[in-house]
C-alpha cells in the first residue's frame, strides 16, 4: 500500500501538542482554508454528540470543496486506535466512507525535552484498482501542501504558549 510520511519538531510539550491534536478544534484550525472543510459531525464511542476528547471509537462525518471547484466530497472517519504513555502519544483514523479506497492516518508525537515530534504517516489506496495504483506515487503533488501546512501551523498554534 502507497503511504505519505511527514514530520517536524514543535517547540512545544508532549502534553500540549497531544491535548491539541485531541479535539475536534485542532482539526479545524489545522485544515487549510482552500479544503473549504466543514465538520457535518462528531459523535463519540458513547453515541454523545460532540465529544470533547477525539476518544478511540468516535466517528467524524467531513465534507470538503477543494479550491470551491466542484461537488463537496464526504469523508468519514473513525478513530481506531489512541494511546498515551510516557514520553509518546498517537491515534489512528481510518476513513469508512470518503473518496479514497482505503486511508489509515497515524497521527503520532514523540516527546525530546520541552519539545515534541509530530509524524503523520498515511497508507492509502487510491481508487480505480490497478489504475489509481499507477498513479499513486503523484498523489503526494496533493499530500504535501495540505502536510506541510498542518505541521507549519501546529507550529504557529503551540510554539510560545505558556502553560496555565
Amino acid at each position: 500500500m502507497p503511504s505519505y510520511e511527514r514530520e517536524t519538531r514543535v517547540r512545544a510539550p508532549l502534553e500540549d501538542v497531544w491535548e491539541f491534536h485531541s479535539r475536534i478544534e485542532g482539526l479545524e484550525a489545522l485544515t487549510p482554508e482552500w479544503l473549504a472543510l466543514r465538520v457535518e459531525s462528531v459523535i463519540g464511542p458513547d453515541g454523545e454528540s460532540n465529544p470533547e476528547i477525539l476518544e478511540a471509537g468516535a466517528e467524524v462525518a467531513l465534507s470538503m470543496q477543494p479550491f470551491g471547484v466542484g461537488p463537496r466530497q464526504h469523508w468519514t472517519s473513525l478513530i481506531t486506535e489512541r494511546e498515551r504513555t510516557d514520553g509518546t502519544a498517537y491515534f489512528r483514523d481510518e476513513m469508512v466512507d470518503g473518496p479514497f479506497d482505503r486511508w489509515i492516518h497515524t497521527h503520532a508525537f514523540y516527546a525530546d525535552g520541552e519539545q515534541t515530534i509530530v509524524r503523520d504517516l498515511v497508507e492509502y489506496e487510491l481508487p480505480m484498482g490497478e489504475l489509481g495504483g499507477a498513479l499513486a506515487p503523484f498523489s503526494r503533488v496533493g499530500f504535501d501542501p495540505m502536510f506541510r501546512y498542518r505541521h507549519r501551523k501546529t507550529r504557529e498554534e503551540l510554539e510560545g504558549r505558556v502553560r496555565a
